[in-house]
């Protein structure tokens, strides 16, 4: 229970961190081309992709974690999370990457969410 809580307050720490980031810097990092506004809505659409992915995370980790057991599901979503959050952090720019910074980035906000899912499944 108390690994699960840990899981759960780091999960919802790295969405509340990101939910400040997209307000004042995705945007941008990864939509400079966009106008502010156009950029803005960009940057809070990939914190909502997150969002999307946890059911599905949800249910197929979940589905893990009753076959093979609660703790390596608990293990791999804290795993997942942390990995993807990191990642999110050292993703080079739209300047630097071109359009492959906010694929990317939608990519990891899907693992993410994907992760926070199973955790709420799981624990």
């Amino acid at each position: 229970m108390a690994a699960s809580t840990v899981g759960t307050i780091i999960e919802w720490y790295d969405f509340a961190l990101y939910g400040a980031a997209s307000a004042l810097v995705i945007n941008e990092l990864f939509f400079p081309t966009a106008g502010p506004v156009i950029g803005t809505l960009a940057a809070f659409a990939t914190f909502a992709v997150g969002f999307f992915a946890r059911p599905l995370g949800g249910v197929v980790i979940g589905h893990y974690g009753d076959r093979l057991g609660r703790k390596p599901a608990l293990i791999f979503t804290v795993v997942l999370m942390g990995l993807s959050t990191v990642l999110i952090g050292l993703l080079p720019t739209y300047e630097q990457i071109g359009v492959w910074a906010p694929a990317l980035l939608v990519l990891l906000r899907l693992l993410q969410g994907f992760g926070a899912g199973a955790e709420l499944a799981g624990g």
